[in-house]
This record gives structure tokens, C-alpha cells and sequence, in this order.
């Protein structure tokens, strides 16, 4: 009686370890294949970075291009004024030797 209850009790032991060898394949598999779809969303994103880095390049340097245009657009402002100012001046200067 003792042997056969050993024998089933071997049994039920060798049945819960197949059953939970099953189990740990499946949990690894799932693992796997979850790890699997973090990789393909790291992997998207370091791309997105790529093509958010190389919008940045080029808006830095469209930035310097429009710095460089507003400053000349600053100096050729003043320049007219200045110009304005001089034509104003030569025409008083006129009228005053007319007088």
C-alpha cells in the first residue's frame, strides 16, 4: 500500500511539474514576444528622434539665416532714415540760401 502510494504521489508530482514546465514556456514566450514589441517601439521612436533632431538642424539654421536678414533689414531701416533725414536738411538748406 505504501508503494503504490508512493508510486501515485511520483505520478502526481511528475504530472504538476510537466504542467508547470508548460506553463513557464508559455510565460516565456509571452515575455518574448512583449519584450519583442518594446524593441520595435524603442527602435520607432529613435527614429522619430532622428527626424525631430534634424528638423531642429534645420530650423537653427533658418534661425541664423533670418537673424542675419533682420540685421541687415535693421542697418538698411537706419541707413533710409538717416538718408530721409539728409534730404529733409538739403532742402532746408536750399530754402535758406534762396531766402
Amino acid at each position: 500500500m505504501a508503494e503504490e502510494t508512493k508510486k501515485e504521489f511520483e505520478e502526481v508530482l511528475k504530472e504538476q511539474r510537466e504542467e508547470y514546465q508548460r506553463y513557464l514556456s508559455v510565460l516565456s514566450e509571452d515575455f518574448h514576444s512583449n519584450m519583442q514589441l518594446v524593441a520595435e517601439s524603442v527602435s520607432g521612436l529613435q527614429e522619430q528622434m532622428e527626424a525631430v533632431k534634424e528638423l531642429v538642424a534645420d530650423s537653427a539654421k533658418d534661425i541664423a539665416i533670418i537673424k542675419g536678414d533682420i540685421q541687415f533689414i535693421k542697418q538698411e531701416l537706419k541707413r533710409k532714415v538717416d538718408y530721409d533725414e539728409f534730404e529733409a536738411l538739403e532742402r532746408r538748406v536750399l530754402l535758406l540760401e534762396k531766402v
